[in-house]
């Protein structure tokens, strides 16, 4: 449990201390924040503001997690290493998009195709390696089997996992892509989640079929492959966005930009799979979800009746336009997805308890 312990601690700790060192390299480049006429008039003021944030919480994850390595003596686990691939790789396609968008002064970045093509890249190699690479249990990183608490029903064969797969990070990314709209939002809902996958993680350690010999009922256990890992990238994760946290609430000294959001939407959707809760996921980040649709709900009302159901989507910027301050908005967002956590570890929790 060391592990979990400074990773924790190790990525906050460069976080707090590097990301004002990134501050002021972006702000000397002038790598600023382009900010939407049409979106609430209190942001823009944030023109210029240093954004691909996103790097600061990406370097620091990977860092905490080989330091826990080395200090611990721990290996690195194949699940573990195949979730930091995929926050990496989504952040890399992030920061292309950023970069071109700030630096070469083209608003939308890269072209959709482009953006798309290098997400699939990534997340088509991810799946690809999750299935491979079994252990002495004949498990591997992830399972072709659909999963809430656990793998439940028949396999739904490698095309099709692959599939789901780059559903599943294509939706986690784009709805945190979503959420980023306002001072510390998506950060600190990406916070909550993490936390939440370190403690998952550390419950399938203790309860893990590898265990069977010691647990109470054995068919209450949970069958993933390296648990205690997947807790520990979690927890680097947390530690990290908690630090970036220090600069990104408002007002917010530098944003995350694509680099982080597609990041943090990677690593959410590759513990979610590696660590059997597929569907879970959609309620631990519920947040990001009910924001996504949000936006699904005001483009297919305006195409089918021209009408918009928002004043603004995504829907923060809906209560910006009714008048709810930025911070507000910021907070009250926060307790749903404080209570979307609470909710799903309950149900994380009583699906395990119910086996038993």
């Amino acid at each position: 449990m060391r592990q979990i312990l400074f990773a924790g601690v190790i990525g906050m700790f460069l976080t707090v201390i590097g990301t004002p060192l990134l501050i002021k390299l972006l702000a000397r480049k002038g790598y600023g924040q382009f900010i939407r006429d049409d979106g609430p008039r209190g942001h823009l003021g944030k023109k210029g503001t240093p954004t691909m944030g996103g790097i600061s919480f990406i370097l620091a994850t990977l860092i905490a997690y080989a330091l826990t390595k080395v200090l611990t003596g721990a290996s690195p686990s194949l699940s573990g290493v195949l979730v930091l691939f995929l926050m990496a790789g989504m952040g890399l396609v992030g920061y292309l998009d950023d970069y071109i968008k700030i630096v070469k002064r083209r608003s939308l970045g890269l072209r959709a195709k482009a953006k798309m093509a290098g997400q699939l890249i990534v997340g088509v190699a991810f799946a690809v390696l999750a299935l491979q690479f079994k252990d002495a249990r004949g498990l591997a990183p992830a399972s072709m089997k659909l999963s809430f608490v656990n793998d439940f029903g028949w396999s739904i064969g490698p095309v099709l996992f692959v599939v789901w797969a780059l559903f599943m990070i294509l939706a986690m990314s784009n709805g945190v892509n979503l959420t980023d709209g306002l001072d510390g939002l998506a950060t600190g809902a990406a916070v909550m989640v993490f936390g939440a996958y370190t403690f998952i993680g550390v419950w399938q350690h203790q309860e893990s079929c590898a265990n069977a010999a010691t647990l109470t009922n054995p068919n209450a256990c949970f069958e993933v492959r390296d648990p205690l890992d997947l807790a520990v990238v979690a927890s680097a994760l947390m530690g990290a966005c908690f630090g970036f946290l220090w600069w990104n609430t408002s007002p917010a000294k530098i944003f995350m930009g694509d680099t982080g959001s597609l990041a943090l939407g990677g690593a959410l959707a590759g513990l979610a799979i590696c660590s059997r809760t597929e569907f879970l996921i959609a309620l631990l980040g519920g947040l990001f979800v009910l924001i996504t649709f949000s936006v699904v709900i005001q483009v297919g009302s305006f195409r089918l009746t021209g009408k918009r159901v928002f004043r603004m989507a995504p829907l923060q910027h809906h209560f910006e336009l009714k008048g709810w301050s930025e911070v507000l908005v910021v907070v009250r967002f926060w307790i749903i997805q404080g209570m979307c956590v609470i909710v799903g570890l309950g149900l994380f929790y009583a699906g395990w308890a119910a086996d038993k």
